[in-house]
């Protein structure tokens, strides 16, 4: 099977510091570091676009000080890598509820989107408070909102008005850290994803066993519901 869009849940900083006795905003800092690897590693490996879990809406229920932390990790992060990315000809999106999130971190991604707009290379999606549940909610809201009537909805239709309209559902999923759940992501275009699940935490989450996984599962066949090809 062809593997053009990988989406991945970057599970486990917290429980990688707290197991080195450091605190979990440490685990967060190493995990950044991973991020940029994974996108060079995406570029070499030619995926058409790579979405990340940056941001979850339960997040959102974690101590302020950690949310806090994580905020100006992003602001560090997107200030610091933005012009490197567009560089190397990746286009960003970030996708959520992203009136959630601080002003100076919401001009940041208005800024980072616009200086990838002309890009035509790897499709980075940033889901930043962002809950599957709550998106598919608000793609029902739409719906109502516009008038249309039960028969001119189908589900070309139906992601339209999804945040992740135009964007191919990802052929593979990764989490990290040994948890077996989606936990909320992109719940509606995961329906035929390939999982792939890890015990190894996202700060020790390499360039090598990132392209591992996605060699595995390009050895996988994918039916929809069909038969297996003789």
């Amino acid at each position: 099977m062809n593997i053009n869009h990988v989406a991945i849940i970057m599970d486990g900083n917290g429980r990688w510091a707290e197991l080195k006795g450091l605190s979990r905003i440490e685990g967060h800092r190493e995990g950044v570091k991973r991020v940029g690897e994974i996108i060079r590693s995406s570029i070499e490996l030619k995926l058409n676009a790579l979405t990340l879990y940056i941001f979850s809406m339960e997040n959102w229920q974690r101590p302020k000080d950690e949310v806090s932390a994580l905020m100006n990790l992003l602001d560090f992060y997107l200030r610091d890598e933005m012009h490197k990315l567009a560089e190397d000809n990746v286009i960003f999106r970030a996708i959520g509820d992203l009136e959630k999130l601080p002003g100076g971190i919401r001009e940041l991604l208005k800024d980072f989107e616009s200086l990838t707009r002309k890009n035509t290379g790897l499709l980075l999606t940033g889901a930043l408070s962002y809950g599957g549940k709550e998106e598919i909610i608000r793609a029902v809201k739409l719906l109502v909102k516009q008038g249309l009537k039960p028969d001119e909805i189908n589900s070309s239709t139906f992601e339209n008005y999804l945040y992740t309209a135009g964007l191919p559902n990802p052929d593979l999923i990764i989490r990290t850290s040994g948890e077996m759940r989606l936990s909320n992501f992109l719940l509606w275009q995961s329906a035929y994803s390939e999982l792939y699940f890890t015990e190894t935490m996202w700060p020790d989450f390499g360039k090598d066993e990132f392209i591992s996984a996605v060699k595995e599962c390009q050895k996988r066949e994918r039916r929809f519901g069909a038969l297996p090809k003789v």
